[in-house]
């Protein structure tokens, strides 16, 4: 498929579908752009609650060096209608003659776990970025292995078979040549495509329609020097890829040379094993297996003292925020004390008053007991004193009209007197305001 088709693909498929259709395309067309063995389309996803959804998706397969040899990982991109806001969904897809190798990073139906989906950030995230990072940790642990195989029987060529002729759509490695970027694979008499490493035990196949890989027709852990009986290299536009290792056990090549298997990978040109063999394929293994433990225990350090930077982070806010809650309420404690200090004050005070009225003789005088510094105030008091006595004496001339006590003639001819009266004391009131420079 060429480019042009991939953006025609990627627009129809994003177009009415995605929030985010210019990133998303964007986004897109640059990973197919960098990574030729992955080819987009449209497809449905079923989701664990049972719904679907037809989703934009990049399948095919990536380079990833493993022991010194590259290796075609097929995988397949989902990508949610919000995307980049939320992070893609990234699957192993084995051939039927593959198997999944279960890891912290992938598990046993090939989903993967990385911390680059954990930590997506829409802003900064890409699927570029999210490639080299599985081509990174892939080349450190391969998720899949090749289907151990029964011996073939003699005579039989220790060649792994070609690719089928009927596999269309199969990307060939990237750097196959400028003019044969996405042809299908092709089979001849001379070409011949090296097997997947295998792995003892395992998970059941994954029925994913990709295409077959040739079964693996050697055994035994990849040894410390190059074997002598593996296929030729494959070769496509002028550039030589390197056999891919064949592996049917886990168990160090030491332990199994010493149990007396021999190979043309571990023997001299007489077909015995040496000290030398031994004592190297001991230190590799010992090797292998000391520093995959180093880097697992390394990697849960590691995310133990993550977690702890961020809740010392976590507490450290806290603590923040807890000292300011402390100096506000010793704040307010200070200007409550003030308060309740004045308030005892002004009690005393009128405690005193109390104690001097209830000890005088004479009754008191209620309009001496408010007193003005000045005529002009008193004319003032005095004018809104009668100014709500007249509004009262309103109020319950229309309660009485309410209540048939008086006739409506009674009622409008004192409404009308008592309404004059308090027009001119409110008029009184404004000019003593005005005079006195009151607000008013």
């Amino acid at each position: 498929m060429s480019p042009q088709n991939h953006e025609q693909v990627v627009t129809q498929a994003v177009m009415n579908r995605y929030v985010n259709v210019e990133k998303t395309k964007r986004d897109v067309l640059t990973a197919l752009q960098h990574y030729r063995g992955l080819g987009p389309k449209l497809d449905k996803f079923v989701f664990r609650s049972g719904t679907s959804r037809y989703l934009l998706c990049l399948e095919g397969t990536i380079p990833v060096t493993y022991k010194g040899s590259t290796y075609n990982i097929p995988i397949c991109i989902w990508l949610l209608d919000n995307h980049p806001l939320s992070s893609p969904m990234v699957y192993v897809k084995p051939t039927p003659d593959m198997l999944i190798k279960a890891s912290r990073h992938v598990d046993q139906n090939g989903k993967v776990y990385l911390p680059y989906l954990h930590e997506w950030n829409p802003n900064s995230s890409d699927l570029p970025g999210l490639i080299q990072i599985m081509i990174m940790t892939f080349s450190e642990m391969p998720p899949v292995y090749s289907k151990p195989k029964t011996a073939q029987p003699p005579g039989a060529t220790p060649y792994p078979l070609p690719y089928p002729t009927n596999s269309p759509g199969y990307m060939p490695m990237p750097g196959g040549g400028p003019n044969m970027p996405y042809s299908p694979a092709q089979t001849g008499a001379n070409t011949v495509y090296p097997p997947y490493p295998t792995q003892p035990g395992g998970y059941p196949p994954s029925t994913t329609p990709y295409p077959v890989y040739p079964p693996a027709s050697t055994a035994g852990y990849p040894p410390s020097q190059p074997p002598t009986s593996y296929p030729p290299p494959y070769s496509a536009g002028g550039i030589t890829y390197p056999p891919y290792p064949s592996t049917t056990s886990s168990v160090p090549t030491g332990a199994t040379e010493t149990s007396g298997v021999t190979g043309t990978s571990t023997t001299t040109s007489t077909g015995t094993i040496t000290e030398e063999h031994i004592r190297a394929s001991l230190i590799s293994a010992v090797s292998d297996r000391v520093r995959a433990k180093l880097r697992d225990s390394y990697g849960g350090s590691q995310a133990e003292v993550s977690v702890l930077r961020q809740q010392q982070a976590d507490l450290n806010q806290g603590k923040i925020k807890l000292e300011g809650l402390i100096s506000k309420l010793e704040q307010e404690q200070t200007e409550l004390d003030k308060n309740i200090r004045v308030l005892r004050e002004k009690e005393g005070e009128i405690k005193n008053v109390l104690s001097r009225l209830s000890s005088a003789t004479e009754p008191l005088n209620v309009d001496e007991a408010v007193t003005t510094t000045a005529p002009l105030y008193k004319q003032l008091l005095n004018a809104y004193a009668e100014d709500q006595a007249t509004q009262d004496a309103i109020y319950y001339l229309g309660e009485a009209l309410r209540r048939d006590v008086i006739d409506l003639d009674c009622f409008l001819k004192h409404v009308r007197s008592l309404s004059r009266k308090q027009y001119q004391l409110r008029a009184t009131m404004i000019k003593c305001r005005a005079k006195g420079n009151m607000a008013g």
